[in-house]
């Protein structure tokens, strides 16, 4: 496999704030420092460009959604939006850890003929959650959420996906924990699992269109998360002296299924991934019956060698029939083998899979757990790599165009923590209006010279900014119009004065906003 040397120059991003990247020991990663907002700290990212890059893509309006994690407590875990060239547009200022109940899964979708950002809010940990899904408009005020109803109780939606159909409903998916016999996988009779459930919901009016549960559907025999070496592993634990609970009771469900993507297929019947029985499942909409099993045990499909996958993410149908996934393939962090994004073409008369496209990192990135592939309009793929801190983009056919790193693994330096998997990442345009005003700081810089440092912080509009001086408001006039340049702009402040402020400019040159010191 070519090394990243072979595909392109590596270029970090630094960011054009004040204050360039900490460069000291330090818990949390290397990040991007503001004047203008301390309280946010986007990580540093490295670039690297593939065969198929070409600058269109630095010049592309469209942005990226991430949540990164750090094991450090730090403001570099928040829900982030960057522009084509890595810049940050949007940070979440509450910097929440996402098992804080901070954001998750941040993407773009459309909901009644308008783009919306989505993500999951609520208590998520060992590998699921309990919350809610909060919608936001483009000024960034949460308008509505949507949480499990019908035969579940409110605020048990899981984290794993969030669909908005063209319908205006959500399928969303809950872990239910359930009593089940478990006699046949070396449990108890009277054992308590995870029930992967979906339902669809109707935005507006919350309520329950469609409800599928796998107990009814999908026998735990099915499992291929193992539970004898499960229970094993936790027996360990147990005797070492954690507090943990023996595994297939109520307080340890055993996870047979683990559901993590609904979404639906061509026909407007549903495609579910599950990641512990390595299998996708086709459901029937109006009924919930499983048309077909691709994959696991009970695979309906014949499959070459090579499109057999395992542990997988985020199965979607692509516009041409085929099957686009993210295939883990692995669930340990240091395997020797890596994942990849998997293309499969389905014929589904002679009941056969078969791999057309891999998409391959630069180099073997075993990511056990997490990740997602996305089917861009433009026929390109990106990929989220999950617990490996790295989000990609490919050409439909397989060539990389660029690869970025925005964690722990772009640094050799034992003293920074461990960290920087985002559960998703994807791509999308979006326009965020913040009813904000920009914020504006007047300080020294480091040659002792007077600026005025401003940013706007989920502004996506603003072309230039504007500086007005003078007495006061009414008789303060322009000093000078600059560039936006990424988050954070620095004016030179060429003459003192009583009044400051900075006016942001959007392409026309018309006034968005203004802020003041």
């Amino acid at each position: 496999m070519p090394s990243l040397s072979a595909l392109g120059v590596v270029l970090a991003l630094t960011g054009c704030g004040a204050a360039d990247a900490e460069s000291e020991t330090q818990q949390g990663p290397p990040h991007q420092s503001f004047v203008t907002r301390p309280d946010l700290q986007p990580v540093e990212l490295q670039v690297t460009h593939g065969e198929a890059w070409s600058e269109e893509y630095a010049e592309s309006d469209e942005y990226i959604f991430v949540t990164p994690d750090f094991d450090a407590d730090t403001p570099s875990s928040a829900a982030t939006i960057l522009d084509a060239t890595g810049e940050v547009v949007w940070m979440d200022p509450s910097k929440q850890h996402r098992n804080d109940n901070g954001h998750f899964d941040l993407r773009v979708q459309e909901y009644q003929g308008e783009p919306v950002l989505t993500y999951f809010k609520g208590p998520a940990e060992d590998g699921w959650g309990y919350g809610d899904i909060y919608l936001m408009d483009d000024t960034y005020h949460v308008f509505t959420t949507v949480t499990t109803g019908g035969s579940l109780p409110p605020h048990e939606t899981d984290f794993h996906d969030t669909v908005i159909t063209d319908d205006d409903t959500m399928l969303v998916m809950a872990y239910v924990t359930t009593q089940t016999d478990l006699t046949e996988v070396g449990g108890p009779a009277d054992g308590w699992v995870h029930d992967g459930v979906v339902q669809e919901i109707d935005i507006e009016t919350g309520e329950v269109l469609f409800e599928w549960s796998s107990l009814d559907h999908v026998p735990v025999t099915e499992a291929l998360h193992d539970f004898e070496d499960e229970y094993a592993e936790q027996q360990d634990r147990i005797d070492a002296g954690d507090e943990h609970a023996e595994l297939g009771t109520r307080d340890k469900p055993y996870d047979y299924f683990h559901i993590n993507s609904a979404t639906l297929d061509d026909d407007d019947n549903i495609l579910i991934s599950a990641r512990h029985t390595h299998a996708v499942y086709k459901l029937d909409r109006d009924t919930g019956e499983v048309l077909w099993t691709l994959g696991g045990t009970a695979s309906d499909f014949d499959m070459s060698e090579d499109a057999v996958f395992a542990w997988q993410h985020s199965a979607a149908r692509d516009t041409d029939g085929t099957l686009v996934l993210f295939d883990n393939h692995i669930r340990e962090a240091d395997a020797e083998e890596s994942s990849r994004g998997l293309r499969l073409d389905l014929d589904e008369d002679a009941m056969t899979a078969e791999v057309v496209t891999e998409y391959l990192p630069p180099e073997d990135r075993p990511s056990g757990w997490m990740a997602n592939t996305q089917l861009l309009d433009n026929g390109d793929v990106f990929i989220g790599w999950g617990s490996q801190p790295y989000f990609s983009e490919y050409t439909r056919d397989g060539e990389l165009i660029y690869d970025v790193c925005h964690g722990d693994a772009c640094h050799d330096d034992e003293d920074i923590d461990a960290g920087g998997d985002s559960y998703r990442a994807y791509k999308g345009t979006w326009e965020g209006h913040p009813t904000t005003d920009p914020d504006v700081v007047v300080q020294q810089n480091d040659q002792n010279q007077d600026h005025v440092y401003v940013s706007w912080n989920g502004a996506t509009e603003v072309a230039q900014w504007r500086l007005v001086t003078g007495d006061d408001a009414d008789s303060a006039t322009e000093a000078t119009v600059v560039d936006k340049q990424g988050f954070e702009t620095a004016i030179p402040l060429e003459t003192a004065a009583d009044y400051v402020a900075v006016e942001a400019l959007d392409a026309d040159g018309q006034v968005l906003a203004t802020g003041t010191p």
